[in-house]
C-alpha cells in the first residue's frame, strides 16, 4: 500500500472520490466505540469537557486515545475487523476501479485500524488517510500529520495534497464538513445532513453505497472513460 503521507501534487485527477470511514464504511462510529471500550479515561467525563470548551476536540481525542494501554492493540484490531460495511461498498469500489477514479479513505480515527478492515478492499482503494499510533511504550501515542488546531485528522489539510479537477466527497458527521465544503460532489448523511441543510450547500442523500454507484454512473454519463 501506498504511503499515506506520499505527496501527489505532480499528478492531476479528473475525478476523484474522499471517503469518511467511521459511519460511512462502516455502519457503526468505530472509533467512539473503540474510545469507549478499551480507553483508561472516562470517555463521557472528556466529553462533557469538550462540551464545556474546556479543552479542544484535539485534545480529547488524543487524551482519550493515549490513555489506551498498548497491550490492548491486539484486541482493538480484532474489535475493528469485525464490523459491519455498509451495503454496496464493494460494488462502488469495482464501479470507480473500472473507471480509473481513484477512491481515498480519510478517517478522523487511526490508520492501522482503518486499514485492517479495509484489507479484503485495499487492492480498489487508492490511498488510506489517517493518524497513525506508535505501541512501543505502555500507553499508545499518537501521530498524525494532518493536525491542526481543530482536528487530529484535517481532510481538508489531506485533499490539499491531491491536485483534480472534480471532486466527490462521501460523509456522515460534522467531522465531514470541511471535505464537503472542498468537494464538487457531495453524499451526505446524518449530521452532515444537518449541517448542510443549515448552510444551503447542495448535497445527494444517500443510504447505500449501491445509492452512490448509481447517481455517479448517471452525473457521469455524459463523459467517455
Amino acid at each position: 500500500m501506498a504511503n499515506q503521507n506520499k505527496k501527489t501534487v505532480n499528478q492531476t485527477y479528473e475525478r476523484i472520490v474522499f471517503c469518511d470511514f467511521d459511519g460511512t464504511i462502516t455502519t457503526e462510529e468505530t472509533f467512539i466505540g473503540m474510545l469507549k471500550r478499551y480507553a483508561s479515561d472516562d470517555y463521557a467525563r472528556v466529553e462533557k469537557l469538550v462540551n464545556q470548551r474546556r479543552i479542544t476536540l484535539v485534545d480529547a481525542v488524543r487524551r482519550l486515545v493515549e490513555s489506551i494501554p498498548s497491550a490492548s492493540f491486539s484486541d482493538m484490531q480484532n474489535y475493528i475487523s469485525n464490523q459491519a460495511i455498509r451495503p454496496g461498498f464493494e460494488v462502488l469500489l469495482d464501479f470507480l476501479y473500472d473507471r480509473d477514479v481513484p477512491f481515498v479513505v480519510i478517517s478522523g480515527g487511526l490508520l492501522e485500524q482503518v486499514q485492517a478492515r479495509l484489507q479484503p478492499f485495499e487492492h480498489r482503494i487508492h490511498r488510506m488517510h489517517a493518524a497513525r499510533i506508535e505501541t512501543d511504550a505502555e500507553y499508545i501515542k499518537v501521530i498524525s500529520p494532518y493536525e491542526n488546531n481543530a482536528e487530529l485528522v484535517s481532510k481538508k489539510v489531506v485533499m490539499d495534497t491531491y491536485n483534480f479537477k472534480e471532486a466527490v466527497a462521501i460523509g456522515d458527521g460534522i467531522t465531514d464538513m470541511t471535505m464537503a465544503a472542498r468537494a464538487d460532489v457531495v453524499f451526505a448523511r446524518e449530521n452532515l445532513c444537518r449541517y448542510l441543510d443549515k448552510i444551503g450547500r447542495t448535497y445527494l442523500r444517500w443510504e447505500t453505497f449501491f445509492d452512490i454507484r448509481d447517481a455517479l454512473a448517471e452525473h457521469w454519463q455524459e463523459f467517455e472513460f
